[in-house]
């Protein structure tokens, strides 16, 4: 039933009665519900467009997967029968390493670094997502992913042979290169993967260490931001490009609002989360002068393995981010 609800998708217009000008209707899929900061923010995205083209054209957000899955989601727009969506940036990893750059742990490990990792990456994803038809309007970050462990580490020394959770290739490796033992296990496990001693510590954003509510079984959490990995909203460019030019214009408008607004509601989540987890007694870390040494170590290893990945692209992003 939901693919008969794009049938009006892309172009479809609708006419009053002597309505001076058309109407375009868009359905947004986005992979998140509600309550969560990024479909919050595309909702008033989507508010702005609406508001700036006085309802010429209108969008509709879908949330959670509700029009499509967050693995169907890029794909159902490049074909066409979703105009516009939002998709996890590093999710298009595997084809393609630039689409990584924002999960390479340790390569930005704050909000300011990961702005300037943006700034210069930015020309090439779009370049990687104009190949498939596609524009690129906003991209916005979670909170940064840092360590929950059941004592306060200060050495990576400590975390040798302590089942680590991983949840893809990054984390696995960097399960390694700590010297920590990687173990799958999806976000809905977390809990019961610490009280069956599965797993003794992970990396993750403090939103879903406040979801999991971690404090049930570990009791620090080291704040290293290791990566910010991003959101990215684009559009069908077949679809954009059939807009009047005023309409174009907005939606660009509407995204540079979007943008900014979503890292600063990406700030706020990460200050209130963390908030969340001491108010639940966990103790809350900066990483000791050693172990921030040791990980921007593990971080350069990882990078200089991602640029090989991503060949001669991603060794000039590198360069112009200040890493060789």
């Amino acid at each position: 039933m939901k693919h008969l609800a794009t049938a009006a998708l892309c172009g479809v217009l609708a006419f009053g009665a002597g309505a001076a000008r058309a109407q375009t209707a868009w359905d947004m899929p986005t992979p998140y519900g509600d309550s969560v900061f990024h479909t919050q923010n595309i909702m008033q995205f989507a508010e702005d467009v609406a508001s700036a083209t006085e309802g010429a054209l209108t969008i509709t957000v879908h949330s959670a997967g509700s029009l499509y899955a967050h693995p169907e989601i890029r794909d159902s727009v490049r074909r066409g029968l979703a105009p516009i969506g939002e998709i996890l940036m590093s999710q298009l990893a595997n084809e393609d390493a630039i689409f990584g750059v924002d999960s390479v742990p340790f390569l930005a490990a704050s909000y300011e670094d990961a702005a300037r990792l943006w700034e210069v990456s930015r020309a090439a994803i779009t370049a990687r997502l104009a190949d498939q038809g596609l524009t690129l309007l906003f991209a916005v970050p979670w909170p940064g992913q840092s360590l929950y462990v059941t004592e306060e580490v200060t050495s990576i020394d400590q975390m040798k042979g302590v089942n680590f959770r991983a949840y893809n290739t990054a984390t696995e490796r960097l399960a390694q290169l700590m010297g920590a033992v990687p173990t799958t296990v999806e976000a809905g496990d977390i809990p019961t993967a610490f009280s069956t001693s599965r797993i003794a510590a992970m990396i993750t954003s403090p939103s879903t260490g406040v979801s999991s509510q971690a404090w049930d079984f570990v009791g620090h959490y080291i704040d290293t931001q290791a990566w910010l990995p991003k959101n990215m909203v684009f559009v069908n460019t077949r679809a954009f490009e059939a807009l009047p030019e005023d309409q174009r214009e907005a939606i660009f408008e509407a995204a540079a609002a979007a943008e900014l607004r979503g890292w600063e509601m990406s700030r706020a989540e990460t200050a209130d989360k963390i908030a969340t987890l001491a108010k639940n007694g966990m103790q809350v870390h900066e990483p000791s002068a050693a172990l921030a040494a040791e990980l921007r170590e593990i971080g350069a290893t990882m990078a200089n393995e991602w640029k090989q990945q991503a060949g001669p692209e991603g060794a000039r992003i590198l360069e112009a981010y200040g890493r060789n």
